[in-house]
């Protein structure tokens, strides 16, 4: 497995290439599974020396990160792209500010992302297990 790691307008992303056949790729980017498909046959001695490989993503990835807008008021948002691991509030808990509300693994790594003011959780956009964009508003608050 190869891996690498890609700046794509300034965010930082870890790639894996797991699988290649001559036509398609499972690559994990960030901890979410892809497969794609090889706009052309890529020689292996090419790819060693290749820095950034171009593949173009057709394909779903296993779990479809989705990014939902607020409806408006305060929010808790991704600051990367990742994986939720845990959820620590619910629709309708009073929040302080600096409260831990989710636990996020990006590129590896878990980060706590706590919220910013003082408030009660009107929704929880995502769930346990789901992937997330950068900016996607984890949770809206009151």
């Amino acid at each position: 497995m190869n891996e690498y790691k890609i700046i794509i307008n300034g965010n930082e992303y870890m790639v894996a290439i797991k699988d290649t056949d001559d036509e398609k790729a499972v690559v994990t980017v960030n901890g979410a599974e892809y497969n794609v498909e090889l706009e052309k046959k890529i020689k292996k001695k090419a790819v060693q020396k290749v820095e950034q490989p171009t593949v173009s993503v057709n394909s779903a990835p296993v779990k479809k990160p989705v990014a939902r807008p607020t409806s408006g008021g305060s929010g808790v948002t991704a600051p990367l792209p990742g994986v939720l691991l845990d959820v620590y509030v619910k629709e309708g808990d009073a929040v302080k500010a600096g409260q831990k509300v989710v636990l996020l693994e990006a590129m590896k790594m878990e980060n706590v992302i706590s919220s910013d003011v003082d408030g009660v959780v009107s929704k929880v956009n995502f769930n346990k297990g789901d992937s997330v964009l950068e900016g996607s508003v984890l949770i809206e608050m009151a």
